[in-house]
């Protein structure tokens, strides 16, 4: 019966979310500081003329943003519930576990050493920083005596988070690079283009198809690894699919829009909250809820201080912390 009732809570949730993403996305290029009427976004679409300055902004500007937004925040989402499900650890998240630490040190090193590297270079060394990150991370608390609690993950996560952020920002003032780095991690989608979306696309969707594929395994997984291999699950084969499709989504993600934490923290609680503690439900719906979180704080940040723009990241952080702050002291026994 319960089961029966999460299921259809699970698809409540997925059809509310999608339609929410759909209306948001259009709302999201008419709003701003040039305020742009829905039939000319229509005509922008099915009759584009490059020489109307409106039609530029809905086609060129606008809704590669929006797009963008939604996948990133579908990406950040579903890595985090992968990452909670995975580390049986409700502190889990991209920002927390050295993920986005790891891509600033790596994208500040190919900022200095290659800045001719297009989009897809930067995506390539960000994957590889977010891995370096989270490897990092893992290795201080198993090198500690101790059980490996999500709250010692947490503090190793600041420490490791702290070292590549100041090595980070030492490489960018040494190479002189800090404008760029500065300007990745405040964190937007305002730069991204068609061609970065073609490139981002097929990447977060095949991730999204491997975290529903594996969505299954990982619910038996967080209920502990005994249970797991009492149930004939390959652990270490899952963990490892699990680690692939997490550094795709959370790394694309991060090389995309920059140091935008929380995401992947706060809508996996949420969701879980809703359709209880199947990721068959919790993964595709926190992909959906991220999207349009994102989608929200995207256009917050055009519309709360025109003409200026205000940070997403600091709008994220700003619905976030709170939820962070009444999740830790909610779970004091994870110290």
């Amino acid at each position: 019966m319960e089961q029966h009732k999460n299921r259809k809570r699970g698809l409540a949730l997925i059809t509310s979310g999608l339609i929410l993403v759909f209306l948001l996305i259009p709302f999201g290029v008419i709003v701003g500081s040039a305020h742009i009427e829905l039939g000319t976004v229509w005509q922008a679409i099915a009759h584009y003329n490059h020489e109307m300055t409106e039609h530029i902004i809905v086609r060129d500007v606008r809704l590669p943003r929006e797009i963008s937004a939604a996948l990133v925040g579908s990406a950040l989402a579903a890595a985090g519930a992968i990452m909670q499900g995975m580390t049986r650890n409700p502190l889990a998240d991209s920002g927390l576990l050295g993920l986005n630490a790891g891509a600033s040190f790596l994208l500040a090193i190919s900022f200095a050493f290659f800045p001719a590297l297009g989009f897809m270079g930067h995506l390539a060394f960000s994957f590889v920083g977010a891995g370096l990150g989270a490897l990092l991370v893992f290795m201080s608390v198993w090198l500690v005596k101790g059980a490996m609690s999500p709250f010692r993950i947490v503090l190793a996560g600041a420490a490791v988070s702290a070292l590549l952020s100041a090595l980070a920002q030492g490489v960018a003032l040494y190479f002189n690079v800090s404008k760029d780095l500065t300007f990745w991690t405040s964190g937007g989608v305002a730069t991204l283009t068609w061609n970065d979306i073609q490139i981002l696309l097929p990447v977060i969707i095949v991730s999204l198809a491997g975290a529903v594929a594996i969505s299954g395994k990982v619910t038996v997984l967080s209920f502990g690894e005994d249970v797991a291999t009492g149930l004939g699950q390959n652990i270490v084969l899952v963990k490892a699919i699990a680690t692939i499709v997490v550094l795709l989504l959370a790394g694309s993600a991060v090389a995309t829009v920059g140091s935008i934490a929380f995401v992947g923290l706060v809508v996996p609680h949420i969701v879980r909250y809703i359709v209880g503690v199947d990721y068959r439900w919790i993964i595709p719906g926190s992909a959906v809820a991220g999207a349009a979180l994102m989608l929200l704080a995207d256009i917050g940040a055009r519309t709360l201080n025109p003409p200026f723009e205000t940070p997403i990241g600091a709008i994220i952080s700003f619905i976030s912390v709170p939820f962070f702050i009444y999740l830790v002291t909610r779970r004091r026994k994870l110290i």
